[in-house]
């Protein structure tokens, strides 16, 4: 199931907030070996998890976190303006109609179709997102080698900049909300028309899809 939740509401579901953070600690500490601070926990969470971010996710049964990403306005503070502007050359993108997408993260053992499904079920949520509030597109940082994975799931970014190689490469990248993309993610995940339709419409749970929590 996909679901949206905004930072503010996710101290009502501790269970499915701290699975995202543990996992994002396993996705990006572990496996990726980047350098960021997880708290006593076991949580990686950073400046940007704040009330105002908007998280789309799939939740698995009995309400487990089985992937998520996050969402800031770029009217605000974001990540690529605040450390990654050198992969912009033209600047980081600052527009209401554009927000950052961030932290794209799988729990663990999410691989192969499985993967493939949850990844897909993620961007069709990131896209209806984006259509039910207007939004043109969503801007991010993200490890290089995931260009593949977001061709092979039928929505690659227009690439703004890439910095380093291999395992180290990091790019940051445009993805351009279009209805046309609807049918193509739906397939990959396995998702209805019906049932993204009733995901859109229980909004945040408690309450509409909307510009302000």
């Amino acid at each position: 199931m996909i679901r949206y939740l905004y930072g503010s509401a996710l101290a009502r579901h501790p269970a499915l907030r701290d699975g995202m953070f543990r996992d994002r600690a396993g996705q990006f500490c572990d496996r990726l070996g980047w350098p960021l601070d997880r708290d006593a926990a076991g949580r990686e969470i950073d400046a940007y998890d704040t009330d105002a971010a908007l998280y789309v996710m799939v939740v698995g049964p009995h309400g487990c976190h089985r992937g998520s990403m996050r969402f800031l306005p770029t009217t605000g503070r974001t990540m690529l303006a605040d450390h990654f502007a050198h992969l912009c050359p033209e600047g980081a993108p600052r527009a209401p109609g554009v927000w950052e997408c961030t932290r794209f993260c799988l729990a663990p053992g999410a691989t192969g179709t499985g993967g493939a499904r949850i990844s897909a079920a993620l961007m069709l949520g990131a896209l209806e997102m984006g259509l039910q509030l207007g939004l043109t597109g969503s801007v991010g940082v993200f490890d290089a080698r995931m260009l593949r994975v977001y061709r092979r799931l039928g929505w690659p970014p227009v690439v703004l900049g890439e910095d380093g190689a291999g395992k180290d490469g990091i790019a940051a990248g445009r993805w351009a909300f279009t209805p046309a993309l609807r049918p193509v993610l739906r397939r990959v995940a396995g998702i209805s028309p019906e049932l993204a339709a009733w995901c859109l419409r229980r909004g945040f749970g408690e309450g509409r899809l909307a510009l302000a929590a």
